[in-house]
């Protein structure tokens, strides 16, 4: 019988999610590319998000003091009009969609997530922001069909939509077999004025 030992760790990002109309209406733009590419590993669609900052493996007990500063940005935050348009890859390996819409208060949120985690005192690798929204991964055996999708949704235009809660999230990735899951630990809807 084999038993699940529990992990001490966690791998963690702060995350903005579409609504599910527009990732509907992106993935009814990829129906061709499902079919034409099983090979890739497609991500959820009900997973699809915007990271603002990864945080990567971190001990669960680092998690719970992230909660109260993240609710109080939350509270002070606007929700940040964004949309879906064009797609691209990274190194011909990762397939995402662009975003588009309030650039300059997506860049601003990220700052301010970002200083949160740090004055929470967790040490994380700060990349820049590239706005984007993750859609498949080419195996390792086969780095066919990235590319080639991205030509196909390129001119993709979605429609405008609110993001309007920030989310906390854990991700299953390295934890066996299968497909990346991810699971909100929190989310805060966006209430202030700023």
């Amino acid at each position: 019988m084999n038993e699940q030992i529990p992990s001490s760790t966690v791998r963690v990002f702060i995350a903005l999610a579409p609504p599910d109309d527009a990732k509907d209406e992106l993935a009814r733009e990829l129906e061709p590319a499902y079919r034409a590419y099983p090979r890739l590993r497609w991500n959820r669609v009900e997973d699809w998000h915007v990271t603002l900052a990864f945080l990567g493996e971190l001990p669960v007990a680092a998690v719970p003091p992230l909660r109260p500063p993240l609710a109080d940005l939350a509270e002070a935050r606007r929700p940040v009009d964004l949309a879906l348009r064009g797609s691209g890859s990274f190194d011909g390996r990762v397939l995402w969609s662009g975003i588009d819409g309030d650039l300059d208060g997506l860049h601003r949120l990220a700052g301010e997530v970002r200083t949160v985690v740090r004055e929470c005192g967790i040490a994380f690798e700060e990349r820049p922001l590239r706005p984007h929204l993750t859609l498949a991964r080419a195996r390792r055996d086969d780095l066919s069909g990235v590319v080639e999708a991205a030509d196909g949704i390129a001119s993709f235009t979605g429609r405008p939509w609110r993001a309007d809660r920030l989310h906390l999230v854990a991700s299953n990735i390295g934890r066996g077999p299968g497909p990346i899951r991810y699971r909100d630990i929190a989310s805060w809807k966006f209430t202030g004025e700023r």
